[in-house]
């Protein structure tokens, strides 16, 4: 997953964020979702120094994103 979201640009990251917010019935609940897997992340990868690209508010909106959009992810 580190090489998927290695090329990414801010157009990409909006639109990302626009599917996940489309998706959410409730905008609040989806920000605190995001921010609290974006802290948790954040702790998780402090030694992962290669993977310092990408911040972790981005990667998780990333993440999220893809677990709406392809349940198959999470279902292994």
């Amino acid at each position: 997953m580190k090489k998927k979201y290695q090329y990414l640009n801010s157009n990409q990251v909006l639109y990302k964020t626009e599917e996940l917010l489309d998706a959410a019935s409730n905008r609040y609940k989806i920000t605190i979702q995001v921010a609290n897997r974006a802290k948790r992340r954040r702790y998780e990868d402090i030694d992962m120094l290669d993977d310092l690209r990408i911040k972790p508010i981005i990667r998780a909106i990333l993440e999220m994103v893809d677990e709406i959009s392809q349940p198959e992810i999470i279902s292994d």
